[in-house]
């Protein structure tokens, strides 16, 4: 048995820390995420996620995020096996150094294991026919199930699973590229967490004693991605010698609304995998042997963990974008229940989480209350006077009163709030 304890100094410093820890308490992902009917766990399939319809938006509308950014910035998606042969991680490295971590099972004479990461599949992508340096940078992005074999007593919500995704991408490139693709990569980072509100810190990991590769091939990518940092602008510090034994990386770590820091996006280099499996392509200068570099990146980094950031984040709040709750009708009494359920469907026919109160034995504000205290980002009251004009009255759910519009002006409106992912929408409105 272990018994842990923790001092202060001084009174004040215990008052803040017991503070934190209430407010932590109050943020937790898994108490909000039942409150919300967000998702849950069960025993009959440990550290996997079911996710209920309104999470499911969540997830859906975070990985159409991505999908929209993957396609501004030339990457392409693609579709990967969920079964490989162990050999594959063996060719890989990962069956020597993390097989404790994957989950295997006999299939006729061979052993097959559930993917834990994409990159070496991708690697087959890569070298299923000859290459052109024409067709280089190629940006391959994959959202494919990853299943881990986690200990049983580290599971933790969902930021501890064994069933994941990830925003998954990884660059084939030249050591010319290095440069180039890290300077997008970093500009697709800051894009996404600038939506999110999240400001983050950066690490270039260099060379660690143990490590593979040409000192030479090292250096030159550890200045391009120097460079790439200086010109990117933000603060960053050195960890010297921290890098992975195949590669350089820069490491990033966001800071959410009170102040906790996570490790979630990661930009590493890969000089190892392009030789484990002998990629090669040709190049400029006729040298069909040339050898691609992989940059590994990811932004969320597992979609499971970033909900649980978000949603600890936002405490439930969500932004009108990504809310599992957008809009609420409530009809003053039961004669205007139909002019309630039509505007209701032209909000959901338009792509928006929208719902009606229509149980009539509860009053007009406590209708109004519900739908706050759950969080819709805005409530539309209709009455006799807005079914005969065609309007709704806005408010949102911390009681700010807009007043009354027609509904095709406010689905207009919170559409366009909607596509910009507003972080204030109930401000902006």
């Amino acid at each position: 048995m272990r018994i842990y304890g923790i001092s202060f100094p001084d009174a004040k410093m215990l008052k803040e820390w017991e503070r934190f820890q209430e407010e932590a308490k109050s943020r937790d992902h898994r108490k909000i995420g039942k409150d919300q009917e967000l998702f849950f766990f069960h025993d009959l399939s440990p550290g996997s996620c079911f996710f209920l319809p309104r999470g499911a938006h969540i997830y859906n509308t975070l990985t159409e995020f991505l999908r929209d950014e993957y396609w501004r910035r030339g990457f392409q998606e693609v579709a990967s096996p969920n079964i490989y042969n162990s050999k594959l991680w063996e060719t890989s490295g990962h069956w020597q150094h993390y097989s404790e971590n994957i989950f295997s099972f006999p299939v006729e004479d061979d052993v097959f294991a559930l993917k834990p990461m994409n990159c070496p599949g991708h690697c087959l992508m890569f070298g299923h026919r000859p290459r052109s340096w024409r067709e280089l940078p190629l940006r391959l992005a994959d959202f494919g199930v990853l299943h881990r074999n986690e200990l049983s007593g580290t599971l933790t919500g969902l930021t501890r699973v064994r069933r994941f995704q990830q925003d998954d991408a990884h660059i084939f490139c030249t050591m010319d590229q290095i440069e180039s693709e890290m300077k997008g990569c970093l500009d697709f980072l800051r894009c996404v967490y600038d939506v999110f509100g999240f400001s983050f810190q950066l690490h270039l990991s260099t060379r660690p004693e143990k490590y593979l590769g040409d000192i030479a091939v090292w250096n030159l990518a550890e200045k391009q991605l120097e460079n790439s940092l200086v010109e990117f602008g933000e603060p960053w510090k050195l960890n010297a010698g921290d890098g992975a034994f195949y590669g350089p990386k820069i490491d990033i770590k966001i800071k959410d609304a009170i102040g906790r820091y996570h490790q979630c996006a990661t930009i590493q280099l890969d000089f190892q995998l392009p030789v484990r499996f002998d990629l090669t392509f040709m190049g400029k200068d006729g040298d069909d042997k040339a050898r691609p570099v992989i940059i590994h990146r990811a932004i969320l980094g597992s979609v499971e963990r970033m909900i649980a950031i978000l949603t600890e984040n936002y405490a439930g709040k969500w932004p009108l974008w990504l809310s599992p709750r957008q809009v609420m009708l409530v009809p003053v009494n039961p004669s205007c229940e139909d002019y309630a359920k039509r505007v209701c469907k032209q909000f959901t026919e338009a792509g928006f989480m929208a719902d009606a109160d229509l149980d009539s034995s509860c009053l007009l504000n406590k209708k109004i209350r519900n739908a706050q205290l759950a969080q819709y980002n805005f409530i539309l009251v209709v009455g006799e006077k807005e079914r005969t004009t065609g309007g709704v009255n806005v408010r949102t759910r911390d009681n700010k009163v807009h007043g009354e519009l027609s509904a095709a002006e406010v689905l207009a409106r919170l559409s366009l709030l909607k596509q910009s992912r507003c972080p204030n929408a109930e401000e902006e409105f």
